[in-house]
């Protein structure tokens, strides 16, 4: 099989790619895989990484606002069709799979002017402004949600196969849970929260935490803090100035990012996030509570139609961001934390809500195509 796998910007976008070409290589070992996307996203470290070749396009996500620099944009993205219309005629794919945003229409367009079918895949609950253009002339579209289906009404075909994640439940006893927990530092005996904002941070989530930490507002629970790579500094700096050094906090571990994902979701009693759809999608894995604060700038607010999916299951708490605040913040997880009945039945809801065999799924419809 011959596969065109179309993702760019965001590890939300990528890694799912990845994982799809991961798959068809696994069943169909002679295949050929190649990536188109561009030269400013995750996919330029991701992609070669993962073993697989990256072509560039310019192409670009359109603003709604008028000025010089989205027409300049615009005529480029439109130029990228060319650009992947010469891919395409060099590579000669069998299908092409995108998995959401802009980068998506510039290619699928160009493989439909080509008779080139295409699969999308959508993680989002509510389907973006790619997928929504597209899917009248996809031979299918693959959701992460049940919710996405009424969403996607011009679709021939839509199918619910969850959203491929690396993380899974580890199903630790109370043990292993403990020894873990004694390994990164942190005291067995007191409900631990974990708190990210994805890769770069969350700075409204920061401000919070900064400020739950130099007031001493966690004192009935411990914190695992990924506060991003881009913002690390800033909250160390913030800290030191009220004579707290980042490294020497009693019950909270700071870092700029957690590599070991899996393993901390596993063990922590409580989550604290943004909610875009691999989150969301590990989360229910793992079957852990959380308490969602949605990306307000997400395109078409879809963070929160993610988040709104799991409060409506009774499998988390949702947080806007312009209500976040540090008090709020802390109250909710106090709140939680101190109901453990209420905690578990949360992350039970939550991995209810999971999908399973994933990849076995979407690689059976893309064989199906």
């Amino acid at each position: 099989m011959k596969v065109i796998i179309a993702a760019a910007g965001t590890g939300g976008h990528i890694n799912p790619g990845i994982a799809i070409a991961n798959k068809i290589m696994k069943e169909e070992p002679n295949s050929e895989i190649i990536f188109i996307g561009t030269k400013r996203g995750l996919e330029t470290k991701l992609v070669p990484r993962a073993g697989y070749e990256l072509k560039t396009i310019e192409s670009y996500g359109i603003s709604r606002s008028f000025s010089v620099k989205n027409i300049k944009r615009l005529l480029k993205t439109i130029g990228s069709i060319g650009e992947s219309k010469k891919i395409i005629k060099e590579f000669k794919p069998d299908l092409i799979i995108g998995t959401g945003g802009y980068i998506c229409i510039s290619v699928c367009l160009a493989g439909k002017k080509m008779k080139i079918p295409y699969i999308i895949h959508e993680s989002n609950v509510l389907p973006g402004v790619a997928t929504k253009l597209l899917s009248k002339n996809a031979e299918k579209i693959l959701v992460g949600f049940e919710e996405a289906k009424k969403r996607l009404p011009k679709a021939k075909k839509v199918i619910v196969t969850g959203t491929p994640t690396k993380v899974n439940k580890l199903n630790l006893t109370k043990s292993e849970i403990d020894r873990k927990k004694e390994q990164l530092g942190i005291n067995s005996s007191s409900p631990l929260v974990l708190v990210f904002g994805g890769s770069q941070g969350a700075q409204s989530i920061n401000n919070s935490m900064t400020k739950i930490i130099e007031n001493g507002m966690n004192k009935n629970y411990q914190i695992i803090w990924s506060a991003g790579s881009e913002q690390y500094e800033i909250v160390k700096n913030k800290l030191k100035e009220k004579n707290i050094d980042i490294m020497n906090i009693k019950g909270t571990k700071v870092v700029p990012y957690i590599y070991e994902m899996e393993e901390v979701m596993n063990i922590a009693d409580l989550i604290v996030s943004r909610s875009g759809a691999m989150t969301v999608t590990e989360i229910e894995k793992v079957g852990k509570p959380a308490i969602f604060i949605p990306f307000p700038y997400a395109t078409e607010n879809h963070q929160e139609y993610n988040a709104r999916a799991l409060e409506k299951k009774k499998a988390a708490k949702v947080i806007l961001d312009k209500d976040l605040t540090e008090d709020i913040l802390n109250d909710n997880i106090n709140i939680l934390i101190k109901d453990k009945q209420e905690l578990e039945n949360m992350g039970k809801s939550a991995n209810e809500m999971s999908i399973q065999n994933v990849e076995d799924k979407i690689y059976r419809e893309i064989e199906r195509k």
